[in-house]
């Protein structure tokens, strides 16, 4: 990096054009004014915001932008001769965030994002330019916030062999299903609630259909076995099937909901996956509520690490942009998913239906005699042992003539597993779509 300031190099400003003044873009330079001193002193030289790009230049950000240039188009930033690092806080996998992103490694520009569906997606091409051009590429913030999961998995544990990585990764999602578990409230009802205090975007979906959380996932397992994993190939669902009766049928077993996003691997492969799992009520991941994040990884030697804290938000978020910023300041620079790039193809994940697990199985179904026979003979025929049933009988009345049950099964074949839902969801006898969901117990 060059500067044309006068002073000696090590004092010289890291200059920053940032692209995107949303809620983190803004969060960003409040915290470098606001913590001025102590970033210039962990970082060994002032960080400078010289350049900004959005949208909007009328919109009032509630920070000072005086003696900043503006860029209407943000790829445009990206040439500045006094820009030395470009922060791409735009999102979006395509569109202005790529150009923005590629224009800069190709430049030979540090890039520091958190852009978390841009990394997923085409992280195996981006870690080649940045290997290629010399150019840091950095992504503290692209992953639950202000925690520093990517700092743990990449440096904190560089030297041990991971088995597993994942956890909860959508604050929206936690906070759902912690309100819905504490009230007995339905999902749609909750999900109202949450859009009108700023948990939940207008269009929620990217959250609840486990998207957000699968492209945290991808870029975790990456980091955690050392090559970029194919996004496509991960089994995705979100919380939407999730029906209070669920929740509170998970607490009388001992258990609570919640969606996990989580990678294993074994000799068989890599399984990864974001489901909605029901995890025992005294693991320390049932105790992670409302927005928090956590993040769960187990090392051959350094046995299972837990961490947790919000993951999203101005602050958090900031913090973690403003981190790695630091590094790039200090020369501090690793590989993208810690070893070299290589045009070896990303990993695939085996497909879901490979796995094994126990299930709970949730149903709707006629209140008459035989009914439990039939199920039970189709999980017989389908090689599926149970472990337990619970059958509860509602206030109802007599247009209603169906009551809930709920199977656990003993470990079974996931492909097993979901040709007995299908043959079930056939039978006369039950009503509405059956809910099934992986039971985690370790």
């Amino acid at each position: 990096m060059t500067s044309s300031s006068s002073t000696s190099p090590q004092s010289a400003p890291l200059r920053l054009g940032i692209a995107g003044l949303g809620t983190v873009g803004a969060g960003v330079i409040r915290l470098l004014a606001t913590n001025a001193d102590l970033v210039t002193a962990r970082a060994g030289r002032p960080l400078k915001v010289t350049a900004i790009s959005a949208r909007d230049r009328t919109r009032d950000r509630g920070v000072d932008l005086s003696g900043m240039r503006w860029y209407d188009n943000a790829p445009d930033l990206v040439a500045d001769p006094d820009v030395d690092v470009v922060v791409e806080l735009i999102g979006g996998a395509e569109g202005t965030a790529r150009a923005v992103v590629e224009a800069a490694l190709a430049a030979g520009k540090p890039v520091v994002t958190a852009n978390k569906a841009l990394l997923a997606i085409h992280g195996p091409a981006l870690a080649r330019l940045s290997a290629e051009k010399s150019a840091p590429l950095l992504f503290e913030a692209a992953v639950a916030g202000g925690i520093p999961a990517i700092k743990m998995v990449r440096e904190g544990l560089a030297a041990d062999r991971l088995l597993r990585i994942g956890g909860i990764l959508n604050g929206t999602c936690n906070y759902i299903l912690t309100v819905m578990r504490e009230t007995g409230k339905d999902f749609g009802t909750v999900l109202a609630d949450a859009q009108q205090l700023g948990y939940a975007e207008a269009d929620p979906s990217t959250d609840i259909d486990g998207l957000d959380a699968a492209h945290k996932l991808t870029i975790l397992a990456g980091l955690a076995f050392g090559q970029p994993v194919a996004f496509e190939s991960l089994h995705v669902e979100g919380i939407r099937r999730i029906g209070a009766l669920d929740l509170t049928f998970a607490r009388t077993l001992g258990y609570r909901i919640k969606l996990l996003g989580m990678a294993r691997m074994s000799e068989a492969g890599l399984e990864a996956r974001v489901t909605p799992c029901l995890v025992p009520e005294n693991a320390p991941i049932a105790q992670v509520d409302g927005v928090f994040n956590a993040v769960v990884a187990e090392g051959a030697f350094a046995g299972r690490l837990m961490i947790e804290g919000r993951g999203a938000g101005a602050g958090p978020t900031a913090s973690a942009v403003a981190a790695d910023l630091i590094d790039v300041a200090r020369g501090h620079t690793i590989p993208v998913w810690g070893v070299q790039a290589t045009d070896t193809p990303p990993l695939q994940a085996n497909p879901v239906s490979a796995g094994t697990g126990a299930f709970y199985l949730r149903l709707l179904v006629e209140d008459r005699p035989g009914v439990i026979a039939d199920i039970t003979a189709v999980l017989r025929d389908c090689g599926v042992s149970l472990r337990s049933m619970l059958q509860h009988t509602p206030e109802q009345n007599d247009a209603d003539p169906y009551v809930p049950l709920v199977l656990v099964t003993h470990q079974t074949s996931e492909a097993a597993m979901q040709e007995a839902v299908t043959r079930i969801d056939g039978l006369d006898v039950v009503t509405d779509t059956p809910v099934m969901i992986r039971i985690e117990t370790d």
